[in-house]
């Protein structure tokens, strides 16, 4: 099968198409035939050689995918050749075939292509163990998304605005803040030309926000939890700005602030298992209904991997960027 690996640790360049052997389902995986595999920033940060795969997992990029079901591992069930699916995976999505767990696999929801299925995955395990779980997003509370016109940005506002909250988000430039707006955002702050914390503050009344999803990390932390609302909850999924930061605990204690961070890559199959349940039962309808959808800015075939990573580290993209790996997609 053709498969882009990374040849060495560098840049976008680095990448490369090579032949590799059809992978064999394990007992509990399925083989997919993939149609088209999503983009990620940690793709990125694994080319770079700084965001290693998790012990047992493919050396290849590609953390999402969707097509059809090639083949059934043994003991596996409730799955049939060709059915379409869409899955997240540990490693592996840029090639022609891929193995996964089954219960890290989705079907495809009717309404959507399978391009538009590739896109899904990361994304919105992410936001929904993020969000959702791990800062416990009420409806009628306020969520701010930093990196708005980002895939995980795109989704969250989606997600955010369909479960009743209201959803403020920041970007960079008046074209990510217009796509903000356009997806449900009551709030879209360009942070190029203004302070998030002090827009935040002026808008909710000095109040803030009840939950921040942040993919910046330290060069963010002091001004998020000055825009965080009493009872407020920090959700970390990204380091742009850096890991280091000085905490005073003073301000946790008077305001009964949380802050927490997760990643999702090394969880366990069981783990990512209850994600997708969750997915299929609370967001799947919502797919369906046309309620939420995935933005894609840009389809490139897989050959040029290369020019996708460039897409995302140049920090232009809107939407998600998707490589097509069958064209007859």
């Amino acid at each position: 099968m053709r498969a882009v690996e990374i040849t060495r640790p560098g840049p976008p360049e680095v990448l490369a198409i090579t032949e590799r052997p059809v992978p064999v389902p394990a007992p509990g995986e399925l083989l997919l035939r993939v149609a088209a595999a999503g983009v990620n920033r940690p793709d990125c940060l694994q080319r770079r050689g700084v965001y290693p795969p998790p012990p047992g997992a493919s050396d290849l990029p590609g953390l999402e995918v969707a097509g059809h079901v090639a083949a059934l591992g043994p003991g596996v069930s409730g799955w049939r050749e060709g059915e379409r699916a869409c899955a997240l995976l540990a490693g592996g999505g840029y090639a022609e075939y891929c193995t996964v767990p089954v219960e890290q696999c989705l079907p495809v929801p009717a309404v959507l292509s399978l391009v538009e299925a590739a896109a899904l995955p990361e994304t919105f395990f992410t936001v929904w163990t993020n969000v959702f779980e791990r800062g416990a997003l009420q409806p009628g509370e306020r969520l701010l998304v930093h990196g708005g016109a980002s895939g995980i940005g795109t989704t969250a506002i989606q997600l955010g605005s369909a479960c009743g909250a209201e959803v403020l988000a920041t970007a960079g430039g008046p074209a990510k803040a217009a796509l903000c707006r356009r997806l449900g955002a009551v709030r879209a702050i360009d942070y190029r030309s203004e302070d998030f914390a002090e827009a935040v503050r002026t808008f909710t009344g000095g109040r803030g926000v009840d939950v921040i999803l942040d993919i910046v990390g330290g060069s963010y932390f002091e001004a998020n939890l000055t825009a965080l609302a009493t009872d407020g909850r920090l959700v970390v999924i990204g380091l742009l700005g850096g890991a280091g930061v000085r905490l005073d605990l003073g301000r946790l204690l008077t305001r009964r602030l949380t802050v927490t961070a997760s990643t999702l890559r090394a969880r366990s199959p069981v783990e990512k298992g209850r994600i997708a349940a969750a997915l299929r039962e609370r967001v799947w309808p919502l797919l369906e209904a046309r309620r939420v959808a995935p933005v894609i800015q840009q389809v490139l075939p897989l050959e040029q991997a290369a020019s996708a990573h460039q897409i995302l580290e140049s920090n232009q993209a809107m939407g998600k960027v998707v490589l097509l790996v069958d064209p007859a997609a």
